[in-house]
């Protein structure tokens, strides 16, 4: 409880930080809010002319999207520090964490909140839900709105434990930016769209390998229920929210052997 508590005024005072230049703040959010909207007015124009994609209309990708911004909003505010995690070990900067009595990965979590690529994503997430989930056909109940408040939890978890993942590979390599890159950058490039459009080697790393499908894809398909689901094990959309929580614990375990064969770099 002492820890959530330190960490609660560590991303409170990184806040009041980001925000003491409250005109550059505004307008670096709407930057970031502008700069991922181009994404959304291409598949829009784009589907101006073809109806649908793979079945699923505009309103069904904005939802599925709304989701996708939604949970990295949260993952920038408690995993900032752990995306760009291999420049503070080529700096030498995490030896400093070392030396204090606090856990390493709470003080990770707690440190440099990136709340303008927050509000500039969480903006547009819940713009593009509130545009798309009242024409989807969605059921809004008791159960489907714990399920959908879940699976925006598992979807944190699935993106945090990545980037904890990447992160404990530091520990042995120094630099994983490539890595990072291919394989969590690149990966999300596509979990706006459904994973059904794509070839099945595509969509195995999608759902076993860089789990983005269960960010996004499979939570939506509960609410939805389009028809490619029946392509996948049904089973799938009911422990969506739970793979983030396997993910991220197998993550953390990763990270605690990782850190004690952290040696220096000498910087």
């Amino acid at each position: 409880m002492d820890e959530l508590k330190v960490m609660a005024k560590a991303l409170k005072m990184s806040f009041h930080a980001r925000m003491q230049y409250k005109a550059d703040s505004i307008v670096a959010t709407l930057a970031v809010f502008f700069r991922e909207s181009t994404g959304i007015i291409v598949i829009y124009l784009t589907l101006m002319k073809f109806d649908t994609l793979g079945d699923w209309n505009i309103n069904e990708l904005l939802f599925l999207y709304s989701i996708l911004f939604l949970t990295y909003s949260a993952v920038v505010v408690l995993f900032a520090d752990l995306r760009d995690f291999s420049r503070m070990i080529r700096e030498g900067r995490f030896d400093r964490l070392m030396l204090t009595p606090r856990g390493l990965l709470i003080q990770l979590i707690s440190n440099n909140a990136d709340v303008i690529a927050a509000f500039g994503h969480g903006g547009l997430g819940v713009l593009l839900f509130i545009v798309s989930a009242s024409r989807v056909g969605i059921t809004w109940n008791f159960t489907t709105t714990i399920y959908y408040i879940s699976a925006i939890i598992g979807g944190i978890l699935i993106q945090g434990g990545m980037f904890v993942f990447f992160s404990s590979l530091s520990f042995y390599f120094v630099e994983t930016n490539s890595l990072r890159d291919i394989f969590y950058w690149q990966m999300r490039r596509f979990a706006g769209y459904p994973i059904s459009i794509f070839g099945k080697f595509f969509q195995t790393i999608m759902i076993y390998v860089v789990p983005f499908a269960f960010v996004n894809y499979f939570p939506a398909q509960y609410l939805l229920r389009k028809s490619d689901l029946a392509q996948y094990p049904e089973l799938y959309i009911y422990v969506a929210p739970l793979v983030g929580v396997v993910l991220y614990t197998a993550a953390y375990l990763f990270w605690r052997i990782s850190v004690k064969n952290y040696k220096s770099t000498g910087n």
